[in-house]
């Protein structure tokens, strides 16, 4: 039964959805079976791993968008773009879902009792979410058994991570009581500068048992990779970024291993 990870914040160029894609690839290159949903209207992520006319194919034969509207199931718009990694676009067609869930029964639960059908088939389940804590982002969360929260090294996002904090707390009251923090990730890290070690202390301080260990430096190839289609562990294996989110992954599996462990005890 896979584990559904929503990666989440509110605050807007965290690298959110380079977490995403560069996670979802590098737990598929781990041997894990993957799949990447993109619930963000702005579809960075199914472009992130896609070529232009694959997306524009992917839209034509159904995205997330439709399986939220009832057109679709969600196993009819997966669509597999590499070895182990699957993937559940987004159109434009997203921007109304916010607007058109609001009508609906059980708008909250909409992504949950889609993904039932299908999680038995991965290891993984990575909800890509928009930048704000709309209906999407709390169908993510609802669905999701953790948050993987990325964070950028500097002062505002501090404020950001409280009020998310306070949402999650929220959802866990009111509709999802089994939802955990995954863990917060540090990206953009630059260690040249004295803001980043400041707010990489300050964090660690606060949430010593939900940080993860592994950085995620800046990195001009996480910033190129995407124009071409391609993770930064595809568009240059060895860089830095690459590197980041594989001992981001090894985390994760290293996290999950345990998790089983202790359950398997009591």
């Amino acid at each position: 039964m896979a584990r559904v990870i929503a990666i989440a914040n509110q605050k807007g160029g965290v690298g959110k959805t380079t977490t995403a894609v560069n996670l979802a690839v590098a737990l598929a290159q781990a041997g894990r079976r993957v799949l990447l949903v993109d619930l963000d209207p702005q579809g960075n992520a199914t472009s992130g791993v896609t070529r232009p006319e694959d997306a524009a194919a992917f839209a034509d034969a159904g995205t997330i968008y439709d399986a939220l509207m009832g057109a679709a199931s969600l196993a009819e718009i997966i669509r597999p773009v590499r070895p182990s990694l699957f993937l559940a676009p987004a159109s434009d067609d997203l921007v109304g879902a916010e607007i058109e869930l609001v009508a609906m029964e059980g708008r909250e639960r909409r992504l949950h009792v889609l993904l039932r059908d299908v999680v038995p088939e991965y290891n993984y389940v990575l909800v890509d979410t928009p930048p704000s804590l709309g209906i999407l982002t709390l169908n993510a969360l609802v669905a999701g058994h953790a948050v993987l929260v990325p964070m950028q090294c500097e002062y505002y996002a501090l404020e950001g991570l409280r009020s998310l904090l306070a949402t999650i707390g929220k959802v866990r009251a009111a509709l999802r009581p089994e939802l955990e923090i995954e863990g917060l990730v540090l990206t953009m890290f630059d260690s040249r500068n004295r803001l980043s070690h400041e707010i990489a202390a300050d964090v660690r301080k606060h949430f010593p048992a939900k940080i993860f260990q592994s950085v995620i430096p800046r990195n001009v190839r996480l910033s190129e990779s995407p124009s071409h289609g391609l993770s930064a562990l595809e568009y240059e294996s060895r860089s830095a970024g690459a590197e980041g989110y594989r001992a981001l992954a090894a985390e994760v599996i290293a996290r999950e291993r345990k998790t089983g462990m202790l359950t398997a005890r009591r």
